[in-house]
């Protein structure tokens, strides 16, 4: 049995313990790094499965097998669509981020599209058509397309000046799988068939080989740049963005995990993403446009910001990561505003559901693509509700850099770094 004594000093030691367990900044810092990590390497873990079912696919097209690949590319983009919560803030990320996931993209760059087809204005690389092109005179630039490989594609990003030529990426790979979308704001999804994969006589559609050559250097592509993100995020690695990255005074880095968190909310995800698309009652502004995966591009996307704001992420494979958060370092400076944070998330995540839940109803779905059609009173509703939510967690955003001490949300990049 303890003496009083003894139970004393039982208390220091505790309230020692306790004190040595609270988050600081430095802590937070080495969470986010290891986070972003964690998010990282399970993109590729589920990119290289996509990889594994296109190469099954194209080997051996049929209806299941190109079903099979698309599930895997929707798989895929659960974790990809959560690490964009660290753009912004990074310049390694947004330096290398438009070559997975540029859109929206002129996809008569690309392959065949249908004879109405317009792409961007000004864009005189808009029905190029790559796949069926074995070279390509654009403007000054004379390109030998014959053969077809991961590098070429790389070089093809934005030919011309034109960001509406994407060449590669997510998009891309999932254009390839799923064709042209020419529902508009109706219900459907593209309807590209297998048979556009078939040899010789069974081929729809022309060059089948080179389409299968294209979707193969895609998706070795995306392999390669993921890998190379994991690599910039490791512990194991030396000279990586991941040193550079905890050599910044901790209030540089912390400016940059809000910054990140609050560019993501409102600029692109309640702006570029939502706004701008039911404004223009445009289905070409939708995200995942082809497969019409939008609402869950979208909800992952908030996923994304409520990580890095918890530290914390669960796997496509059920592992979790739990580290020092944002959340413990606001509760100790601001109780009162850490439980309002809380409130506004839980707030945010509930509105944007609501875009997941309205798409995969089972009796009477409504895709993005049909929310912002014009008319549409209920989907207008739903996205307005949701950009609400997002500007009102960014507010809070914004409050909470104040209560950490930073003044300026705006991270200084003058190093290049």
């Amino acid at each position: 049995m303890k003496t009083p004594r003894t139970m004393f000093f039982a208390v220091i030691l505790a309230c020692a313990s306790s004190q040595t367990l609270a988050a600081s900044e430095q802590d937070v810092v080495a969470s986010y790094v290891e986070l972003a990590h964690t998010v990282y390497s399970d993109s590729l873990q589920e990119a290289q499965q996509l990889k594994a079912d296109i190469d099954a696919f194209l080997a051996k097209p049929s209806q299941q097998s190109l079903q099979t690949a698309k599930q895997a590319w929707l798989q895929a983009r659960i974790p990809y669509q959560q690490s964009e919560a660290f753009r912004f803030g990074n310049p390694v990320v947004d330096n290398w981020e438009g070559q997975l996931n540029a859109w929206p993209l002129d996809e008569g760059f690309i392959d065949y599209v249908s004879p109405d087809y317009q792409g961007e204005l000004g864009n005189t690389g808009a029905t190029a058509n790559i796949v069926a092109a074995t070279q390509l005179q654009l403007g000054a630039n004379h390109i030998d397309l014959s053969t077809i490989t991961p590098e070429l594609l790389a070089s093809l990003n934005e030919l011309g000046g034109s960001e509406a030529n994407v060449a590669t990426g997510y998009h891309a790979i999932e254009f390839l799988l799923w064709g042209q979308d020419l529902n508009g704001t109706e219900a459907g999804a593209g309807e590209r068939s297998f048979t556009d994969y078939l040899s010789g006589a069974h081929c729809t559609n022309g060059n089948c080989q080179r389409r299968k050559d294209y979707l193969a250097a895609t998706a070795q592509l995306l392999i390669d740049d993921l890998t190379y993100m994991v690599d910039q995020w490791s512990a194991t690695s030396k000279d990586n963005y991941r040193q550079l990255f905890l050599q910044l005074p901790e209030q540089e880095a912390v400016t940059r995990i809000l910054f990140s968190m609050g560019s993501l909310a409102l600029g692109e995800l309640a702006g570029e993403r939502m706004r701008v698309a039911l404004e223009a009652n445009s289905s070409e502004d939708e995200h995942d446009c082809f497969s019409d995966n939008t609402h869950f591009a979208h909800y992952y996307d908030w996923k994304g910001i409520s990580n890095v704001f918890q530290a914390e992420y669960t796997s496509s494979q059920g592992k979790s990561f739990k580290g020092d958060s944002l959340a413990d370092l606001l509760a100790e400076k601001n109780p009162q505003l850490a439980k309002k944070m809380a409130h506004q998330m839980a707030q945010t995540n509930q509105a944007i559901y609501q875009l997941v839940t309205m798409a995969e109803d089972k009796t009477s779905p409504m895709k993005f693509d049909q929310m912002i059609a014009e008319g549409n009173t209920k989907g207008a509703a739903a996205i307005n509700n949701a950009i609400a939510e997002l500007t009102k967690t960014t507010e809070l955003i914004e409050q909470t850099a104040k209560v950490l001490g930073i003044t300026n949300l705006t991270p200084n990049f003058s190093a290049g770094l």
